[in-house]
């Protein structure tokens, strides 16, 4: 298209420019010139609107964690930038690619606490790579550009634009910039070197992998690397679906309640290839592991990452190498048995670290009648191999995060950031993207009811996931804290919830009730066969806080196992 358009038609012609086909948000006043121009290119690009900015920013972050590509997101100035604000730090900390165009006031009204207005370079100034706002149409080209080119290069993450509703109505000559397209840092021939010198001299080596920006080739030259040498696993936060779970290589996940097994792997270890993770509070079980706590560490840990901003942040390295998740696990696997290594050396270790792993999926019989741990066991035999699996966060997660297994093809898209609310959005999300695939959402009573509006979405966007709601009629995380460190002071953790099989069928879905074990599965198989979705609402005990503490357990001055 040539000629003179205005700045809302421009900015759609940028992102088709960009190969964008889908886009999330909450319609608003302040952008009514790029819903216009949407109308127009229906059959290009598809908006879904959402019921919230957050589940909508959610639904974006969920989306491109999945697919790979740049989120992108639409919200209104004042509120509903402030609602999508918990997706942009979802983003920031799950290094995800993502754009978040926000509507402005007008050009004379800044600085005037115009309605709404909120101004957005200091308010999203942590959460985000850049926040820019658009001064002319002329210029949204540009913006455009810069603004995929800084959210899918190095770390990836969210980027900002505001957009002042004039300049969405000027007119322009202005024409859209071409696709960008981001080259991943090779790693240098002295960066590989590295890396194999200190996996040369290994006894009980151990790659801790994480981080975003993984593609399926990427994924397969880790496998690859990993099988080559015979390496243990162990993959950060959330980050399941990077490795393999039923490959006797992995040897779990270094997140929140890390399992002791876990713990001793990466406590034991002596050498520690970190590829492309961040090491935070969870990959280090709360500053306890690599040194951290200050004591003295003999560790030898080689830190791979896109990011020269994350090396000896945390912890102290004896070599960095700067480069992408990808180039990196393919330069690795080029390499992977370096000279003077013997595999053969470690392959106990690695044997004993995979029996430990798998002993933490046994699971006591949990309290009342419908037994968690029984249904998340048969979930593991049933589920397809490409399930897609969501959750949010609180104490449920436990299950989904611990006591499944995720194969080649299953994606696990969880928040790295602990957010509540997240996963049915992005149960939403991953039906808009394939809309075949059986996709699982793992929530809480107190977690689904942050976003359970979006049920109107998965409505109006034929995009049906299985919902599992587990309803301990509590804030049961808060709960578990509470009993810890003030046992028997129940403060204001308890929950009255609403009918739930009443909420999903209002919205159209199969619903029902399942409070015993034993009517799980026919329960699970009728919603996997119903053409509207479904939600469980699994009822459970109030007084299991874990899979492993009881709240009867803790007032005995048990603790957690």
């Amino acid at each position: 298209m040539t000629g003179r358009r205005t700045g809302g038609a421009l900015l759609v012609d940028c992102l088709l420019a960009q190969g964008v086909d889908t886009a999330f948000g909450v319609p608003g006043e302040s952008y009514l010139a790029v819903l216009d121009a949407l109308h127009d290119v229906e059959d290009r690009l598809r908006y879904v609107p959402c019921r919230q900015e957050g589940g909508a920013a959610y639904m974006t972050e969920a989306w491109a964690r999945f697919t790979g590509r740049v989120g992108v997101c639409f919200v209104t100035r004042g509120p509903g930038a402030t609602n999508a604000s918990i997706g942009v730090h979802t983003a920031d900390q799950g290094s995800t690619p993502m754009v978040l165009f926000v509507g402005q006031v007008g050009r004379p009204h800044r600085g005037l606490e115009a309605f709404q207005e909120v101004e957005y370079t200091s308010f999203f100034d942590d959460l985000a790579k850049w926040v820019v706002e658009v001064d002319n149409a002329a210029d949204l080209p540009q913006v455009v550009t810069a603004a995929f080119t800084i959210a899918t290069s190095g770390r990836p993450g969210p980027v900002v634009v505001a957009l002042p509703e004039d300049v969405l109505r000027d007119l322009t000559t202005a024409e859209p910039g071409p696709a960008v397209e981001v080259t991943e840092q090779d790693p240098t021939d002295d960066g590989v070197a590295a890396v194999q010198s200190v996996l040369a001299g290994a006894e009980r080596p151990v790659v801790l992998a994480g981080g975003g920006g993984w593609t399926d080739v990427g994924r397969t030259s880790l496998a690859a690397f990993t099988e080559a040498a015979d390496l243990p696993v162990v993959v950060s936060f959330r980050r399941h679906d990077l490795f393999d779970n039923t490959n006797a290589r992995y040897t779990g996940e270094a997140g929140v309640g890390m399992p002791p097994a876990v713990r001793e792997t990466l406590e034991t270890a002596d050498v520690v290839l970190a590829l492309n993770c961040r090491f935070g509070e969870m990959t280090t079980a709360v500053y306890t592991l690599f040194g951290t706590d200050g004591r003295p560490n003999d560790q030898q840990i080689v830190h791979m990452h896109p990011s020269a901003y994350e090396f000896g942040k945390v912890v102290t390295p004896v070599a960095t190498v700067q480069a992408g998740p990808n180039t990196m696990a393919a330069a690795l696997l080029a390499g992977a048995v370096p000279a003077g290594a013997d595999r053969a050396r470690w392959a106990g270790w690695r044997t004993g670290r995979r029996a430990a792993f798998e002993a933490t999926l046994d699971c006591p019989s949990q309290l009342g009648d419908l037994d968690m741990g029984e249904v998340t066991a048969w979930l593991r035999e049933r589920l397809p191999s490409d399930v897609v699996v969501t959750n949010g966060a609180g104490n449920f997660s436990v299950w989904p995060n611990k006591f499944m297994l995720y194969g080649s093809e299953a994606r696990l898209l969880a928040p790295q950031n602990g957010t509540m609310g997240y996963g049915l959005p992005a149960a939403v999300a991953a039906k808009i993207v394939d809309p075949d695939r059986i996709v699982v959402c793992f929530a809480g009573d107190g977690d689904v009811q942050m976003n359970i509006q979006e049920l109107g979405t998965a409505l109006q966007a034929d995009a049906r996931p299985i919902v599992l709601v587990l309803d301990n009629s509590s804030w049961g995380t808060i709960r578990m804290h509470q009993e810890l460190h003030h046992p028997g002071r129940v403060s204001a953790t308890d929950l009255v919830n609403p009918d739930f099989v009443a909420l999903a069928g209002a919205y159209g879905m199969h619903a029902e009730r399942v409070d015993r074990t034993d009517r799980f599965a026919p329960a699970f198989e009728r919603a996997l066969a119903s053409d509207t979705g479904a939600l469980l609402h699994l009822v459970t005990a109030t007084e299991q806080l874990t899979p492993r503490l009881t709240v009867q357990g803790v007032r005995n001055s048990d603790g957690p196992e």
